[in-house]
């Protein structure tokens, strides 16, 4: 029997280091949202899944019963075969954090999957969980088409100054350079600026920062990626929920020495021992921290680092570009912590950046002063409407409608 037009839709799964995104969206024409959600706190105690349903009046939410995030991937699984049924998707779209050298989306192949495998040591905070997820399916319905769509895609351009890392010039052939991340988060940034502000302004000097639990900055000239945060691994920029971002290489000498840390320690300190979660010896969670920060003063120093960092990631970038006339919030914490916005953006006149603070205490979607010189923005970023999109640029609705249901 072959799918039903009327019901063909593309799922979406964006599994990030502590939730896992999904969406779907009906595949004919304008892509249309008809179903997301999230599972939220992987890792942290109260996991649960919140979703909307176009059809449904407002928000639901599920208690998942583990955090364990092998565990957790199984249970979305199990729910969306329930709640969506596999006779209704298309096609399934990744977020795939590292590609390497891969330059636009691709079908999963059992090739690709196998070299995805190999870049789990490049980033196992993300690669697990999406190997994960994309192994659950393709081992279900093995005929259902899957494409990865990879974060990296959108600093492809980056000019070769801002990819090269100071190292022995035999490491770069290995592809040992700077990558940066969140490209589909940014592409879609990119995209509403367009649309809000025109193509004139969206050609200017832009700076994007997208901050959450992964945090990330990205500095676009005329359109293209000039440099960002993110390097080699999504481990490097600003302080991060647990992840360290810059380290001075010689504590890794100095760990290994005093410590006997081994690479594998190593690694899951920097990955999931750090950041706000280290410093503040609380949790990873922005909100948390803030509610905190006034009685426990990790929490307080572990907010100022990461509003620290961020500021001076700004500076970086506005030196880069040679000034900056958008700068732009996206992410959990870049669009839900007025705080934290206006922390950032203190004493950054000198660049022409000037906070309302009774707009941005709002959230309004343009929160600059009449007097800054600089555009500030909070933009609710759509990372799965960009998978969508690249899921649909493959035509799957001809090339795979004729394919039995599986």
């Amino acid at each position: 029997m072959k799918k039903d037009k009327a019901l063909q839709t593309i799922l979406v799964i964006n599994a990030g280091s502590s939730s896992i995104k999904f969406a779907q969206y009906r595949g004919t024409g304008a892509l249309k949202s008809i179903l997301h959600g999230k599972i939220d706190r992987i890792g942290l105690s109260g996991t649960s899944l919140t979703y909307k349903a176009s059809t449904e009046p407002q928000d639901r939410n599920i208690v998942i019963p583990t955090s364990d995030r092998r565990l957790t991937a199984k249970f979305l699984i199990d729910w969306l075969e329930e709640r969506i049924g596999i006779e209704a998707i298309l096609a399934v779209g990744h977020r795939v954090v590292h590609g390497m050298e891969h330059t636009a989306p691709e079908l999963i192949t059992e090739d690709l999957l196998k070299e995805l495998r190999s870049f789990i040591i490049l980033d196992p905070e993300h690669m697990i969980v999406e190997i994960q997820m994309i192994e659950a399916i393709r081992q279900r319905y093995p005929q259902l088409p899957q494409f990865a769509c990879f974060d990296t895609v959108f600093h492809r351009d980056m000019p070769r100054v801002a990819k090269l890392l100071a190292l022995p010039r035999r490491f770069d052939s290995k592809g040992i350079r700077r990558y940066g991340f969140h490209g589909l988060s940014f592409s879609y940034l990119m995209g509403e600026l367009v649309h809000l502000d025109g193509l004139a302004a969206s050609n200017g000097r832009i700076i994007l920062a997208h901050l959450g639990n992964g945090a990330s900055l990205a500095a676009v000239y005329d359109g293209q990626s000039l440099d960002t945060s993110m390097g080699f691994t999504p481990a490097g920029g600003l302080p991060m929920g647990t992840r360290t971002g810059d380290l001075d290489p010689g504590i890794l000498s100095y760990l290994l020495h005093t410590e006997q840390m081994t690479a594998t320690h190593f690694n899951r300190m920097i990955h999931q021992e750090s950041g706000l979660l280290g410093v503040s010896e609380i949790s990873s969670d922005m909100q948390d921290l803030l509610s905190k920060e006034t009685t426990d003063v990790r929490a307080a120093e572990a907010v100022a680092l990461f509003c620290y960092q961020a500021k001076k990631w700004i500076g970086s970038f506005s030196a880069a570009l040679g000034g900056v006339d958008t700068l732009v919030f996206a992410g959990g914490i870049g669009e839900n912590a007025p705080l934290v916005r206006s922390r950032i953006c203190q004493n950054l006149g000198f660049l022409g950046i000037e906070l309302d603070e009774s707009l941005n205490e709002q959230s309004s979607s343009v929160i600059s002063s009449n007097d800054s010189k600089v555009k500030i923005r909070i933009i609710r970023t759509d990372e799965e409407l960009m998978i969508a999109r690249s899921v649909q640029s493959f035509n799957v609705l001809n090339t795979f409608s004729q394919k039995e249901t599986l």
